[in-house]
């Protein structure tokens, strides 16, 4: 089956909709990420400097331990909770970047 122009110039409108909707979108997506790690960026270094101030004011030895284990602790849990949020908005940005690309194909069955 052949297409007439005005068939055809209406699936290249179509494609370059799609094309724009999903980068539009896939900025938003970036602008997430870039907000999540300034906040993450902007909470180790609190808190690091916080740990610093407590280290520089302890008493003994065993103190300055104490206190550097619970900061590794916090920093730990802290970075694979950030890692797993992170990994969703990966993944959510696949789904969302794949979506137009699958519509696309439903139309040509």
């Amino acid at each position: 089956m052949i297409m007439g122009v005005e068939e055809m110039q209406k699936m290249s409108q179509q494609g370059v909709e799609m094309y724009a909707k999903a980068f539009g979108d896939l900025g938003k997506t970036w602008q997430t990420l870039a907000a999540e790690m300034n906040d993450y960026t902007k909470r180790s270094f609190d808190e690091g400097a916080a740990t610093m101030e407590k280290l520089l004011s302890a008493k003994s030895l065993e103190q300055a331990v104490e206190i550097q284990s619970g900061y590794a602790k916090r920093v730990y849990e802290d970075y694979m909770a950030q890692m797993t949020k992170l990994n969703a908005l990966y993944a959510d940005m696949a789904k969302d970047a794949y979506k137009p690309l699958e519509k696309a194909l439903s139309g040509l069955r």
